[in-house]
């Protein structure tokens, strides 16, 4: 099981750079564990593509099938006040935007607060670096 954060799951929904690489991750594990959010925040980056001109309106209606067939084979870590916590401490020692915050606590959560034991897909330099520095892998990006 790889924790996947939501840099590392919109390749996986269109097409760019390191899709490829994505996929292949995925096709090793396929368990994939991830925060309650980020269905919400690849909506967002496939809104944004498609607002910029770079998807058309047939590539936004597959990024979004294949977001909802991933959606029901993953397992996502629910809000709640750990989560919240775990949050506002990642924001307190890291450089972190408050989605990348909620993603790292969630992971540490998935994790049982011991990060060495689950790698972490992640695309975002700044989450991977403190992902990092908490004690998480990162398989292929390192």
């Amino acid at each position: 099981m790889r924790y996947w954060d939501a840099s590392a799951v919109v390749p996986l929904l269109v097409r760019q750079d390191r899709s490829d690489a994505m996929r292949d991750a995925l096709g090793q594990d396929p368990d994939v564990v991830t925060w309650w959010g980020t269905p919400v925040e690849c909506v967002s980056a496939i809104m944004r593509l498609e607002r910029e001109g770079r998807l058309g309106e047939a590539e936004t209606r597959a990024a979004e099938r294949r977001l909802t067939a991933l959606r029901e084979a993953w397992t996502e870590v629910l809000p709640g006040q750990a989560c919240r916590q775990a949050a506002e401490r990642m924001l307190r020692v890291h450089a972190l935007r408050a989605a990348d915050a909620l993603q790292l606590a969630a992971a540490l959560l998935a994790a049982d607060h011991r990060p060495s034991g689950l790698e972490m897909m992640c695309l975002d330099t700044r989450l991977a670096d403190a992902a990092r520095r908490e004690g998480f892998g990162l398989p292929g990006l390192d």
